[in-house]
């Protein structure tokens, strides 16, 4: 007798990714583009299925508190996939808000679909109690702590206090924003869109709804891109006419802003892939850009150009809010073998400039190693370099994203009345000879 293949849901889809990024160490968004039953699901349910999964990896540290608190002994490794369907029943009972029985049934329901017959009374009976005890129990929890691992948190107290530290973790329990560059008109695109103008001129709207029926996004008005990332290519000043290079280049939102801008731009990223896919988005938006896969230590242009944009590959922990996988990817490790590149692409952006040409380095890292001490080594290599600090003028009047030295450095936990911002770091220089 034929037996039927089960049909994809988001909750199941749900459970494969968090498998994915726990398990497999994929990032959340590579996991996605690999899920075999994703495209069959419909927009409503693929934007769910990531909603569960992002909401996991947010909270995973009181989920998995309160799933011990409920479990005598642990669960074996052969039941890990029953450990991520109670994580995500937890998730939709007390963070998501879905009514008890559904979060309950849908999670049984879903365990038995899998194959664990076995485990559905375990997996009842502790949605079923903590859809009595959890808000209670969620109410004692220290919420930043317990979902930060302690090598961040230590890492970021260390480099900005325990109290920025805990307000940065506070920040990450949110989910982001959309944030809009917008090409023209940033006071009526921020009309059109329902949008606020920030002080650095970003377009901040609620997230959620399809990005691409939002008015201006056919046409190429504006494009994604948050608000700190927007940052870096506006320190460059005019630009119109210049060549410049821009550095790890994919998925383009900064190449665009200096292309929009009227700079004569040669785009470098050692991924084919994404280099294509920074293509078609620049295409939408009628920008033409040349570009090479590359990688960029060893690449340079056929002459010495004004300007160099160096985005370099980074740990990305000033993009936990909107990447909350990277918590869960990230190691010291990833810090030291990071830096390491990243000295490596700022000497060789150095090399690319002409006497007088400017080079913004910037990663999305909170981690001092990555930022500043960057800059720091680079300077003392005797290199024709020097440091041209920003002023509170070039980001909107805010001081508070400034460092002594000039250099930005935004926390996610800045801007609070707009609901804060990416970690971001940027330091601009001149090549002196």
């Amino acid at each position: 007798m034929l037996t039927s293949t089960p049909v994809p849901t988001a909750r199941g889809v749900a459970v494969d990714l968090l498998g994915a990024v726990l398990r497999r160490r994929r990032p959340l968004d590579d996991a996605i583009d690999e899920a075999p039953d994703l495209p069959s699901l419909s927009v409503r349910d693929r934007a769910f299925a990531r909603l569960l999964v992002a909401t996991v990896l947010r909270r995973l540290g009181q989920i998995d508190a309160l799933i011990s608190h409920c479990l005598a002994t642990p669960l074996p490794p052969r039941a890990a996939q029953v450990h991520d369907m109670l994580r995500l029943g937890i998730a939709q009972l007390l963070f998501l808000r879905t009514p008890a029985h559904a979060a309950v049934a849908t999670t049984v329901d879903l365990a038995d679909a899998r194959g664990f017959m076995t485990h559905k009374g375990l997996v009842n009976a502790v949605l079923r109690r903590l859809s009595q005890d959890g808000p209670g129990l969620v109410a004692l929890q220290d919420a930043p702590r317990l979902n930060t691992p302690k090598w961040l948190w230590q890492a970021w107290s260390d480099a900005y206090g325990e109290d920025t530290a805990r307000r940065i973790a506070e920040v990450h329990l949110r989910e982001a924003p959309l944030d809009i560059t917008a090409r023209l008109d940033r006071a009526g695109w921020a009309d059109r869109l329902d949008a606020t103008l920030l002080p650095t001129g970003t377009l901040r709207r609620a997230a959620g709804g399809a990005i691409a029926n939002l008015p201006g996004y056919s046409e190429g008005a504006w494009w994604v891109q948050d608000a700190a990332a927007a940052i870096p290519a506006k320190l460059f000043g005019e630009i119109s006419g210049r060549r410049m290079v821009d550095l790890c280049a994919a998925p383009g939102g900064k190449t665009a802003q200096l292309v929009a801008a009227g700079a004569n731009v040669t785009a470098i990223d050692r991924s084919p892939r994404r280099l294509d896919r920074m293509v078609n988005n620049l295409h939408r938006l009628s920008l033409k850009v040349e570009t090479f896969s590359a990688d960029a230590v060893s690449w340079r242009p056929p002459e010495k150009v004004w300007g160099v944009l160096l985005d370099a590959p980074c740990t990305a922990t000033g993009a936990i809010r909107r990447h909350p996988d990277v918590p869960h990817l990230k190691t010291p490790d990833d810090v030291a073998r990071l830096a390491a590149v990243q000295e490596r692409l700022l000497t060789a952006a150095v090399d690319m400039l002409e006497p007088g040409g400017v080079l913004v380095y910037c990663t999305c890292s909170l981690e001092p190693e990555e930022g500043p001490q960057q800059v720091k080594k680079l300077l003392a290599k005797g290199l024709p370099i020097e440091r041209k600090p920003v002023t509170a003028d070039e980001v909107g009047g805010l001081a508070e994203i400034l460092t002594p030295d000039g250099d930005v450095r935004t926390l996610p936990c800045h801007l609070a009345e707009y609901d804060g911002i990416d970690g971001f770091f940027a330091g601009r220089l001149v090549r002196t000879a």
